[in-house]
């Protein structure tokens, strides 16, 4: 895949690293780094994982699926569907009925979960 190569060596170029040290620190040799980025051979898993960790992209980024690099560091918020019956008997278990806060803290929940989906 052409973008692969190109967002390797975008992400190689971007910190000034030359393809034989990227080839040192994967193990491998300068030739298999610049025949990646020229598409003449597709990586393995394993070193696209690699170029993931190292420059902390998404394989996403990585793959073209998104222009937005984004690693593992990235603030990650599952969609909530506001009026789900189930995240309300969640919310319910989650606080002791006894607690003179209880009745608050469920509704402030259940507010902020309804204005993520609005």
């Amino acid at each position: 895949m052409k973008i692969v190569g190109e967002r390797l060596r975008a992400l190689r170029e971007g910190v000034k690293l030359s393809q034989a040290k990227i080839g040192e620190m994967l193990g491998t040799t300068q030739a298999s780094v610049q025949r990646y980025e020229t598409t003449l051979s597709e990586p393995s898993l394993k070193t696209i994982l690699w170029y993931a960790d190292f420059f902390d992209v998404s394989l996403d980024y990585i793959y073209g699926r998104t222009d937005q690099p984004k690693g593992k560091l990235y603030e990650y918020r599952p969609k909530i569907i506001a009026e789900s019956e189930e995240m309300r008997r969640f919310v319910e278990m989650c606080f002791d009925p006894n607690s003179s806060v209880n009745d608050r803290l469920k509704q402030t929940i259940i507010e902020m979960i309804a204005e993520v989906h609005e």
